[in-house]
């Protein structure tokens, strides 16, 4: 069965400080790109990608093994609806530094990892 990997966007471009800020959008696509090209590091399984984006960042699209959702409101909640809208037994994974985010997915059955899982770096 495939893995649906879902990735907190702002979280995981916010973990690296190279200037993101400046660019929000920019460095969405960026990471998306970087998924599309490398998928997730270590990870040979089939995977379904999901990278979650909100505020400036709305308006990414989606590209060929990256399915862009964007938040209406807080990322946070989507990525947990995401979550619980997974048909059971199907496994998930949730990439991000958040503790409350990771806290809220696990109770739902979620697998959870830090940024450096999509690009090497914490």
């Amino acid at each position: 069965m495939t893995t649906l990997v879902i990735i907190d966007a702002a979280n995981v471009i916010g973990s690296v400080p190279d200037g993101w800020w400046r660019d929000r959008l920019g460095a969405a696509e960026r990471l998306r790109d970087r998924l599309a090209r490398d998928g997730v590091p270590g990870r040979s399984d089939p995977l379904e990608l999901v990278l979650v984006v909100e505020g400036a960042a709305r308006g990414l699209e989606s590209v060929p093994g990256v399915r862009v959702d964007t938040a209406l409101g807080s990322g946070d909640d989507r990525i947990v609806e995401l979550v619980a809208d997974t048909e059971e037994g199907r496994p998930c994974l949730v990439v991000t530094a958040d503790r409350e985010l990771r806290r809220r997915v696990g109770e739902l059955g979620a697998e959870v990892a830090g940024p450096r899982t999509v690009h090497g770096r914490s």
